[in-house]
């Protein structure tokens, strides 16, 4: 599309906006044609000294604004971001490849979570406890953490920033993040909102570089006090490994494996309908998307057969398209991972009902794929395909289908699909996961938890419960005298 223009990429630290002092710079490309379109500069070590310092300076002059003042401007910074998104969208689209529709969309919920937490912040309560005598006072009284560091990943490059970086400012802190390499300009422009809207020098702060290099600098730094990495589980516990040796508090929101369960009595059209447009989401690459379809006796046939239509219908191409309905991956090595999952899962016995293969010998695109009598011990049914594979399973009893979906040590996200209030009731209960949605897809929203358990995590980035991730409590005990 000839009218986005991708922005020159830089680095924020302090309140300015530079290339760094490293000189190394490395190629950002198109995923739908492959080709470089422009660099991402990297931080130096003397970089992160900066960003650390001005972090620090930047908590100290923000920690004194009041909750109402910090809630002002941060309601600025979402407006702004509102304003700007028809443009930012399609930065997101030609470096990440989703529509530009889907970047439009994460665009416009940035400017929700920005204001859900600016509201939020204002009501970070502390309490009065009644005291066994008559002359004590006791008072329960909350403060910002301090300094943060956020790792942040690049399926999708503002959400995931931006819940971390809205949470931390509504509580009073500061924050460094080390951006998506992959997708930077549009991270990038979040941060631009922020500081046009008037968050002060210091209090907002991003860089890129060697994810390894950056975290295991900044996470021991006796600067930062809290960490909050999205990310995939074996890094995440690494990360989390380095923080606890340092005592940081840590929010972690890792790897998912969602099983997806159709029942006999469900509405079918519906939960085709929700499941394909949210497995097929941003070419699959989505830690919440639906990765194992367990679906009944009863109407597994009409449910692969309509999915598999549904799947056949999608038109594939570049994000800028208008007409496209999912885009490329991200990468070139994502493209090698789906051919690796399906290799190994049709070695194995999987039929593939549709798709299975590259499109193309430009960019990174992937037909969107549907298998079935995938056997369990396939790799697909164990690791994260973050990608457009859709591997079906049949069940005959509610018992084998629990027991399948608990089955891996992931617990992100779960969806169940079922006319029994007996069933809903029970799936609740019953389901090993921080987030379980049926019969519709009602995750992510700002005002709604949004974080796992087991390997996927913990902590919550969404509701009342994220902010509470980067306060400090403080018990304050007076007598009379």
């Amino acid at each position: 599309m000839a009218d986005v223009n991708y922005p020159k990429v830089q680095l924020l630290i302090g309140g300015e906006w530079s290339s760094g002092t490293s000189g190394r710079a490395d190629d950002i490309l198109n995923p739908a044609t492959g080709q470089p379109i422009g660099k991402v500069p990297h931080a130096s070590r003397a970089d992160l000294d900066r960003a650390l310092d001005a972090a620090q300076k930047g908590f100290e002059v923000w920690k004194k604004i009041s909750p109402f003042d910090r809630y002002k401007t941060m309601r600025k910074v979402a407006d702004l971001m509102r304003q700007r998104a028809p443009e930012i969208a399609k930065v997101m689209s030609l470096e990440q490849g989703k529509p530009v529709a889907e970047a439009q969309g994460e665009t416009m919920l940035a400017g929700d979570l920005i204001d859900w937490f600016a509201e939020e912040g204002r009501r970070a309560y502390g309490r009065i406890v009644p005291p066994r005598m008559g002359n004590v006072a006791q008072m329960v009284i909350k403060e910002p953490v301090g300094p943060v560091a956020a790792f942040t990943p690049w399926n999708f490059p503002i959400n995931q920033a931006v819940r971390k970086v809205s949470a931390a400012l509504a509580a009073g802190c500061s924050i460094i993040v080390k951006g998506p390499e992959d997708t930077p300009a549009s991270c990038m422009e979040l941060f631009r909102a922020f500081v046009d809207g008037g968050v002060p020098a210091g209090v907002v702060n991003l860089v890129f570089g060697v994810p390894s290099e950056v975290s295991e600098y900044l996470i021991p730094h006796p600067v930062i006090r809290k960490i909050s990495f999205t990310g995939s589980t074996v890094v995440g516990k690494h990360l989390a490994a380095l923080a606890g040796a340092h005592m940081k508090r840590v929010t972690m929101e890792l790897g998912g494996h969602a099983p997806a369960i159709v029942f006999d009595d469900a509405d079918i059209k519906s939960a085709v309908s929700i499941l394909a447009a949210n497995k097929f989401r941003n070419a699959g690459q989505v830690c919440v998307a639906p990765t194992r379809f367990l679906v009944q006796d009863g109407v597994y046939d009409a449910f692969v057969e309509q999915f598999t239509a549904t799947a056949r219908a999608i038109k594939v191409g570049p994000g800028v398209d208008p007409e496209s309905r999912m885009g490329a991956l991200v990468s070139g090595r994502r493209v090698d991972a789906m051919e690796g999952f399906v290799a190994d899962a049709v070695q194995r016995g999987a039929k593939i009902e549709t798709g299975g293969k590259r499109i193309g010998n430009e960019g990174f695109f992937f037909e969107p794929t549907v298998m079935t009598n995938v056997p369990k011990d396939a790799r697909i049914m164990n690791e994260e395909p973050f990608g457009p594979l859709a591997p079906i399973s049949r069940f005959s009893t509610y018992e084998e289908v629990v027991k399948e979906a608990n089955r891996l040590p992931y617990g992100l996200a779960a969806y169940a699909y079922t006319r029994s209030g007996k069933t809903e009731a029970a799936l609740g209960q019953d389901i090993e996961s921080g987030m379980v949605s049926i019969n519709h897809h009602g995750l992510a929203l700002p005002e709604v938890p949004f974080g796992g358990i087991k390997d996927s995590g913990y902590g919550s980035e969404g509701g009342l419960e994220a902010i509470e991730g980067y306060l400090n409590t403080k018990f304050v005990t007076t007598a009379s005298v």
